[in-house]
């Protein structure tokens, strides 16, 4: 998953980063409203974390703007303010969860967890499409119920197009879903198209049918043929 962690206290920010990208996300942080706006503006996350006291704004301004722009993006509020009348602000303004520090790094995993399997799985651990699932908690892709074995990066690529099927792809998009922020740094996009090679051979030796197509001047979809 691609976190965005909005939070100004650099201990817990680096706590926070090193606990989750441990677990195989991609965290990228923000320590100030600017910065986080300004990513949020450019970029699409799978969760933000978001505190509300930040040196130069109010977090509740970011997530009004992420329901105003409609974004798809999950919203945990990771606050120190535990009032009831906070709580019912946050969640009634969009605010999928809300979880008042301090808090332990696993139960924040797992509120994650349960926030993007909502919004992509409609609350279930299982994603199919036709003959292919992925089972989110193992992390395991299999066709026909045999078992396929991915990279780290095929198995959040293969996700993230199916959970966008029918929909173009830009070669961009899928970078930064892979590699986050940093995609910016590549000078080429291009291999992209080695890791959809990869998981298309992949899918069809284990007997699925071949769902990637090219877009023309735009990318791949996901889609029946």
């Amino acid at each position: 998953m691609k976190i965005l962690l909005v939070e100004d206290e650099l201990s817990l920010q680096k706590s926070i980063e090193s606990y989750l990208t441990g677990e195989g996300n991609i965290c990228v942080c923000a320590s100030t409203y600017k910065l986080a706006f300004e990513k949020l503006s450019i970029y699409e996350y799978d969760c933000v974390l978001l505190d509300l006291n930040l040196p130069d704004g109010e977090g509740l301004q970011l997530l009004n703007y992420l329901k105003r722009m409609n974004k798809p993006e999950g919203v945990i509020i990771i606050s120190a303010r535990n009032s009831i009348d906070q709580k019912i602000e946050g969640l009634g303004m969009g605010a999928d969860d809300y979880l008042t520090k301090p808090f332990h790094l696993s139960e924040l995993n797992a509120r994650i967890l349960a926030v993007v399997r909502r919004k992509s799985a409609a609350g279930g651990k299982l994603i199919a499409f036709n003959e292919i699932s992925i089972d989110l908690d193992s992390k395991e892709v299999s066709v026909s119920g045999k078992i396929v074995h991915f990279t780290r990066k095929e198995f959040d690529l293969l996700l993230y197009f199916i959970a966008n099927k029918g929909k173009a792809i830009s070669k961009s998009a899928a970078v930064e879903h892979i590699w986050g922020d940093d995609a910016d740094m590549a000078d080429s996009f291009d291999f992209i198209y080695t890791h959809i090679r990869n998981i298309r051979k992949k899918l069809t030796d284990a007997g699925s049918a071949d769902y990637f197509h090219s877009v023309y001047g735009v990318g791949y979809k996901f889609a029946q043929s």
